[in-house]
Protein backbone atom coordinates (compact mmCIF):
# COMPACT_ATOMS: atom_id res chain seq x y z
CA UNK A 1 0.00 0.00 0.00
CA UNK A 2 1.27 3.45 -0.93
CA UNK A 3 2.23 5.95 1.74
CA UNK A 4 1.78 8.94 -0.58
CA UNK A 5 -0.46 11.58 1.00
CA UNK A 6 -0.86 9.57 4.21
CA UNK A 7 -0.52 11.34 7.53
CA UNK A 8 2.51 9.79 9.18
CA UNK A 9 3.05 12.30 12.01
CA UNK A 10 -0.37 13.01 13.54
CA UNK A 11 1.02 15.98 15.49
CA UNK A 12 2.69 17.81 12.59
CA UNK A 13 1.07 20.64 10.64
CA UNK A 14 -0.27 19.54 7.25
CA UNK A 15 -1.43 21.17 4.07
CA UNK A 16 -4.71 19.46 3.17
CA UNK A 17 -7.15 19.60 0.28
CA UNK A 18 -10.76 18.48 0.71
CA UNK A 19 -12.59 18.02 -2.60
CA UNK A 20 -16.31 17.58 -3.28
CA UNK A 21 -17.01 14.45 -5.31
CA UNK A 22 -17.16 15.05 -9.06
CA UNK A 23 -16.09 18.65 -8.40
CA UNK A 24 -19.72 19.61 -7.68
CA UNK A 25 -19.82 23.40 -7.17
CA UNK A 26 -22.00 23.25 -4.06
CA UNK A 27 -19.87 25.63 -1.99
CA UNK A 28 -20.85 28.47 -4.31
CA UNK A 29 -23.71 29.09 -1.85
CA UNK A 30 -23.04 31.04 1.36
CA UNK A 31 -25.17 28.73 3.52
CA UNK A 32 -22.89 25.77 2.78
CA UNK A 33 -19.67 27.75 3.24
CA UNK A 34 -20.99 28.91 6.61
CA UNK A 35 -21.47 25.28 7.67
CA UNK A 36 -17.79 24.71 6.87
CA UNK A 37 -16.73 27.77 8.90
CA UNK A 38 -18.94 26.80 11.86
CA UNK A 39 -17.50 23.30 11.83
CA UNK A 40 -13.91 24.59 11.80
CA UNK A 41 -14.76 26.86 14.75
CA UNK A 42 -16.25 23.89 16.60
CA UNK A 43 -13.17 21.77 15.90
CA UNK A 44 -10.91 24.57 17.19
CA UNK A 45 -12.94 24.91 20.39
CA UNK A 46 -13.77 21.28 21.14
CA UNK A 47 -11.18 19.15 19.34
CA UNK A 48 -8.10 21.36 19.86
CA UNK A 49 -7.64 21.80 16.11
CA UNK A 50 -5.07 24.41 15.14
CA UNK A 51 -6.17 26.23 11.98
CA UNK A 52 -3.28 28.17 10.45
CA UNK A 53 -4.83 28.88 7.06
CA UNK A 54 -7.90 28.09 4.97
CA UNK A 55 -9.72 28.99 1.79
CA UNK A 56 -13.14 27.71 0.75
CA UNK A 57 -13.64 27.55 -3.00
CA UNK A 58 -16.78 26.38 -4.84
CA UNK A 59 -15.88 22.68 -4.98
CA UNK A 60 -12.89 22.22 -2.69
CA UNK A 61 -11.04 23.78 0.18
CA UNK A 62 -7.41 24.04 1.25
CA UNK A 63 -6.25 24.25 4.84
CA UNK A 64 -3.18 24.14 7.00
CA UNK A 65 -4.16 22.24 10.14
CA UNK A 66 -2.49 20.64 13.13
CA UNK A 67 -4.25 18.58 15.78
CA UNK A 68 -3.70 19.56 19.39
CA UNK A 69 -4.19 15.99 20.61
CA UNK A 70 -2.00 14.34 17.96
CA UNK A 71 -5.08 12.94 16.21
CA UNK A 72 -5.25 14.82 12.92
CA UNK A 73 -6.77 11.91 10.99
CA UNK A 74 -9.58 11.62 13.54
CA UNK A 75 -10.34 15.35 13.39
CA UNK A 76 -10.40 15.29 9.59
CA UNK A 77 -12.72 12.27 9.60
CA UNK A 78 -15.11 13.93 12.06
CA UNK A 79 -15.03 17.28 10.23
CA UNK A 80 -15.77 15.71 6.86
CA UNK A 81 -18.47 13.41 8.25
CA UNK A 82 -20.28 16.23 10.05
CA UNK A 83 -20.07 18.79 7.25
CA UNK A 84 -21.21 16.25 4.65
CA UNK A 85 -24.22 15.23 6.71
CA UNK A 86 -25.14 18.82 7.62
CA UNK A 87 -24.83 20.16 4.06
CA UNK A 88 -26.82 17.28 2.58
CA UNK A 89 -29.55 17.79 5.21
CA UNK A 90 -29.62 21.52 4.37
CA UNK A 91 -30.01 21.14 0.59
CA UNK A 92 -33.81 20.56 0.61
CA UNK A 93 -34.39 23.32 3.18
CA UNK A 94 -33.05 26.23 1.14
CA UNK A 95 -34.90 25.73 -2.13
CA UNK A 96 -31.66 24.75 -3.83
CA UNK A 97 -32.25 24.89 -7.59
CA UNK A 98 -29.81 22.04 -8.16
CA UNK A 99 -31.06 19.90 -5.25
CA UNK A 100 -32.23 16.84 -7.20
CA UNK A 101 -29.13 16.75 -9.37
CA UNK A 102 -26.71 17.17 -6.46
CA UNK A 103 -28.42 14.64 -4.21
CA UNK A 104 -28.41 12.11 -7.06
CA UNK A 105 -24.67 12.75 -7.64
CA UNK A 106 -23.91 12.18 -3.94
CA UNK A 107 -26.08 9.06 -3.84
CA UNK A 108 -24.55 7.65 -7.03
CA UNK A 109 -21.01 8.21 -5.71
CA UNK A 110 -21.86 6.35 -2.52
CA UNK A 111 -22.96 3.32 -4.52
CA UNK A 112 -19.48 3.09 -6.04
CA UNK A 113 -17.77 3.08 -2.66
CA UNK A 114 -18.20 0.49 0.09
CA UNK A 115 -17.20 3.04 2.77
CA UNK A 116 -20.43 5.02 2.21
CA UNK A 117 -23.96 3.80 2.73
CA UNK A 118 -26.24 6.54 1.38
CA UNK A 119 -24.30 9.59 0.18
CA UNK A 120 -20.73 10.55 -0.53
CA UNK A 121 -20.01 14.26 -0.37
CA UNK A 122 -16.23 14.56 0.04
CA UNK A 123 -13.69 12.44 -1.79
CA UNK A 124 -11.74 10.13 0.50
CA UNK A 125 -8.40 11.66 -0.41
CA UNK A 126 -7.09 14.59 1.63
CA UNK A 127 -3.80 15.08 -0.21
CA UNK A 128 -2.06 15.52 3.13
CA UNK A 129 1.39 17.07 2.83
CA UNK A 130 3.41 17.45 6.02
CA UNK A 131 4.90 20.91 6.40
CA UNK A 132 8.54 20.60 7.37
CA UNK A 133 10.23 23.98 6.85
CA UNK A 134 9.35 27.69 7.12
CA UNK A 135 9.90 28.14 3.39
CA UNK A 136 7.57 25.26 2.51
CA UNK A 137 4.94 26.56 4.95
CA UNK A 138 5.09 30.01 3.33
CA UNK A 139 4.75 28.46 -0.12
CA UNK A 140 1.58 26.59 0.90
CA UNK A 141 0.21 29.64 2.74
CA UNK A 142 0.62 31.72 -0.43
CA UNK A 143 -0.95 28.97 -2.54
CA UNK A 144 -4.01 28.87 -0.26
CA UNK A 145 -4.48 32.62 -0.11
CA UNK A 146 -3.98 33.20 -3.83
CA UNK A 147 -6.63 30.64 -4.90
CA UNK A 148 -9.45 33.23 -5.21
CA UNK A 149 -7.08 35.62 -7.01
CA UNK A 150 -6.13 32.92 -9.54
CA UNK A 151 -9.85 32.15 -9.97
CA UNK A 152 -10.43 35.80 -10.87
CA UNK A 153 -12.86 36.43 -8.01
CA UNK A 154 -10.82 39.12 -6.26
CA UNK A 155 -7.84 41.26 -7.06
CA UNK A 156 -6.29 40.97 -3.60
CA UNK A 157 -6.29 37.79 -1.51
CA UNK A 158 -7.49 39.62 1.60
CA UNK A 159 -10.66 40.73 -0.22
CA UNK A 160 -12.03 37.17 -0.27
CA UNK A 161 -14.24 36.67 2.80
CA UNK A 162 -13.87 32.86 3.06
CA UNK A 163 -10.11 32.86 3.51
CA UNK A 164 -7.62 33.33 6.31
CA UNK A 165 -5.85 35.91 4.13
CA UNK A 166 -8.09 38.41 5.94
CA UNK A 167 -6.63 37.33 9.29
CA UNK A 168 -3.08 37.74 8.01
CA UNK A 169 -3.98 41.24 6.72
CA UNK A 170 -5.41 42.19 10.15
CA UNK A 171 -8.94 42.59 8.72
CA UNK A 172 -12.23 41.39 10.16
CA UNK A 173 -12.46 37.67 9.52
CA UNK A 174 -15.07 34.94 9.87
CA UNK A 175 -13.06 32.99 12.44
CA UNK A 176 -9.95 33.16 14.53
CA UNK A 177 -6.85 31.26 13.45
CA UNK A 178 -3.40 30.55 14.75
CA UNK A 179 -0.71 32.41 12.86
CA UNK A 180 2.19 30.58 11.27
Amino acid sequence: MSTAYKIQDQSAPHFLTFQIIDWVDILSRKVYRDIIIDSMIFCRQRKKLKVYAYVIMTNHMHVIWRAGDDNLSDVIRDFKKFTARKIIETIPDILESRADWMLKRFEFSARKNARNSVNQFWTHENHAVELFSPRFIQQKLNYIHLNPVRAGWVENAEDYLYSSARNYANLDALMEIEFV
